[in-house]
């Protein structure tokens, strides 16, 4: 597996034994972020996007009901919830902007996020992206978290290169939307998916822990060891 790979095991309780969710078909959710040399996005700002877009996917018709990506979706989220973020540049970007996805632009990146598709199902313009060591900076620390959305805590402990942090974000953002109601997704959605990700200080980390919010809890099998990654800090942005 590629070390820009998040698999999580969700909210709540992690089983014991053999975990249900690995006898479903496996599927995983394709993104890929645009890394031109000349101007690279900034790492925040990636990572906000890269949440941005698999909200923007899990809001859109075509994953819902009787589209064309719902079923990939369902069996998706029936099973290990895993993201990959690959980067592209140049031609490599315009044939993964060919494919069936959508592209979500924040400050400085863009991010295509495409329906789920089989482990072993890569598309071959996809498949050849480079994966691992997906490095960007914030020449500026990150400023005071968006108003009006919530806040993804990533962990202070967590070293990870910047795919596998965008892939988290997206774990966390996909549990910010299943911890809403139907008409709070809605208005979420029209006020164009508001959300901040920051890294927590070590000293409140064990207290967002604590705090009865929905907690992204990595596998462990790529880059970092098993553990919570990502607290949602949600409610009051979302519902005040």
């Amino acid at each position: 597996m590629s070390s820009e790979e998040a698999v999580s095991e969700g909210q709540g309780h992690v089983p014991e034994g053999p975990n249900p969710r690995d006898q479903a078909p496996q599927f995983v959710l394709p993104m890929v972020v645009r890394l031109e040399r000349t101007e690279p996005p900034e790492r925040t700002d990636a990572l906000e996007t890269a949440a941005r877009a698999v909200l923007v996917l899990l809001s859109d018709p075509r994953a819902a009901g009787d589209g064309p990506w719902a079923e990939a979706v369902r069996q998706w989220e029936d099973a290990r919830i895993r993201k990959v973020v690959r980067r592209a540049r140049g031609a490599e970007w315009r044939r993964a902007e060919a494919l069936p996805g959508i592209t979500v632009t924040g400050k400085s990146a863009q991010v295509r996020v495409f329906p789920p598709i089989p482990l072993d199902g890569w598309p071959k313009d996809l498949a050849r992206l480079q994966v691992s060591g997906t490095e960007l900076i914030d020449p500026h620390p990150p400023g005071a978290p968006e108003p009006g959305g919530p806040v993804l805590w990533l962990s202070p402990s967590a070293t990870m290169t910047a795919g596998k942090a965008m892939a988290q974000a997206g774990h966390g953002a996909q549990l910010a939307w299943w911890d809403q109601s139907d008409a709070e997704r809605a208005a979420w959605r029209a006020a164009g998916f508001p959300l901040s990700v920051r890294t927590a200080d070590p000293g409140r980390w064990p207290e967002l822990l604590a705090g009865g919010t929905p907690v992204v809890r990595d596998a462990g099998f790529t880059e970092i060891a098993p553990g919570e990654t990502v607290v949602v800090d949600g409610h009051r942005g979302l519902r005040d």
